[in-house]
């Protein structure tokens, strides 16, 4: 797995790439794209971080694992590569910003613009066996992710933490909400959505909670 991550990502990091958990993870996941079909392609497996550095993120968004069919994971948590159709999660999400801020639905699912504003868009487990959800988890990448979302909550004051639905409530439970704005929700995939997903105003108040704190809003 010869994967280039950014520069201020990897000196923190670094701890995690020398422990024997990631180290395992590696090999596991170097066997498998040698063996078949992983998703993303292996370029792109720290896609998230390398669009994001630390010192510009002010959003994190949590998802739970990549896409698993053709064309469509490209290291980005909701997001699809330009070109591929909408998965029904992301759908669902553009439809919210449109009813929260007017914001219509793009032409592309592509969310690398969110990214180059600072928004970190990471999932829990970074890769996946093609058509075979979840066939990557709790093989250490959750370790992973887990380590980068603490170096944020405690290096750095004033993110939003966007949170939808149970797997990613649990993952940022450790939060310090008095220095964090930490935003929940039910998850956006067509069986929860009605739940509380439609009419959270997510991005809309991740923008006002940025104004207030003097950074500039996301273009969602």
């Amino acid at each position: 797995m010869n994967v280039q991550i950014e520069e201020s990502w990897k000196k923190r990091l670094q701890p995690e790439f020398d422990k024997d958990y990631f180290k395992a993870l590696t090999d596991f996941v170097r066997t498998e794209y040698q063996n078949g079909t992983v998703y993303p392609p292996g370029k792109l497996i720290f896609n998230a971080f390398n669009l994001c550095p630390f010192d510009k993120v002010k959003v994190v968004i949590i998802g739970q694992d990549p896409y698993h069919g053709p064309g469509q994971a490209h290291g980005l948590c909701f997001s699809v590569n330009d070109g591929v159709a909408f998965p029904p999660s992301l759908v669902n999400i553009f439809k919210e910003i449109k009813s929260d801020i007017g914001t219509d639905t793009p032409s592309t699912g592509n969310l690398t613009r969110w990214a180059e504003q600072g928004v970190l868009l990471l999932n829990a487990t970074l890769t996946v066996r093609a058509h075979q959800a979840g066939s990557h988890q709790n093989r250490g990448w959750e370790t992973f992710t887990d380590a980068a979302i603490r170096l944020l909550a405690e290096e750095k004051e004033h993110l939003v933490f966007i949170l939808w639905g149970a797997y990613a409530q649990r993952k940022g439970a450790f939060i310090d909400r008095n220095r964090h704005l930490v935003l929940t929700s039910a998850h956006p995939s067509p069986l929860s959505a009605y739940n509380g997903f439609f009419g959270n105003k997510h991005f809309s108040r991740t923008n006002e909670y940025l104004k207030a704190h003097g950074e500039t809003p996301i273009q969602w």
